[in-house]
């Protein structure tokens, strides 16, 4: 079966940057939904047409991956409003921060704590890949058409490739 718009495609990858460091890399498939939310747009407009058994080489520019980096989204925030064991890379839901931060912080994105000090922590809500021209090696190991009730949820739950960050009640991933 030819990828078509909302059908469920089993992928593994390697994903690089432009000097070849790996990034991130699985080698079991993992099923994504096409037409749904679980994709870039650039990633499913590659896939269509293609079969089992191919494998593409994509090189995406940061705005057709996963953005450029916007230094309107870091903030730097009061340390006494955070738990005490707050780590770097940990992550917080921007509708569900800590009570008495920022009334201007995007409540629409996740933040990820990038730095500690004693006094304020620095809370970033950019995509980790956000301005990075990302290289991605796609291997089709299945298709299939996707179930009613899957196109009805729109995801599979599967949201590496997804720009959208979580929001309450939401199952979107970022």
């Amino acid at each position: 079966m030819k990828i078509t718009p909302q059908c469920v495609v089993a992928l593994t990858w390697t994903l690089k940057d432009t000097l070849g460091d790996v990034l991130d890399e699985l080698d079991e498939p993992v099923e994504f939904l096409l037409g749904g939310q679980d994709l870039l747009a650039s990633i499913e407009a590659a896939l269509q047409g293609h079969e089992p058994h191919e494998t593409l080489e994509l090189h995406l520019e940061p705005e057709e991956a996963f953005g450029d980096y916007d230094e309107m989204l870091v903030f730097l925030e009061a340390r006494h409003l955070f738990p005490a064991e707050l780590e770097e890379g940990m992550t917080f839901d921007g509708a569900a921060l800590p009570s008495g931060t920022s009334a201007h912080i995007p409540a629409n994105h996740i933040y990820t704590t990038t730095e500690i000090y004693p006094e304020h922590v620095v809370l970033d809500g950019n995509h980790p890949l956000a301005g990075i021209a990302i290289r991605l090696t796609l291997k089709i190991e299945a298709v299939r058409e996707a179930s009613i009730d899957e196109i009805g949820k729109g995801s599979l739950g599967t949201g590496f490739f997804r720009l959208e960050p979580q929001a309450s009640g939401n199952t979107t991933l970022h």
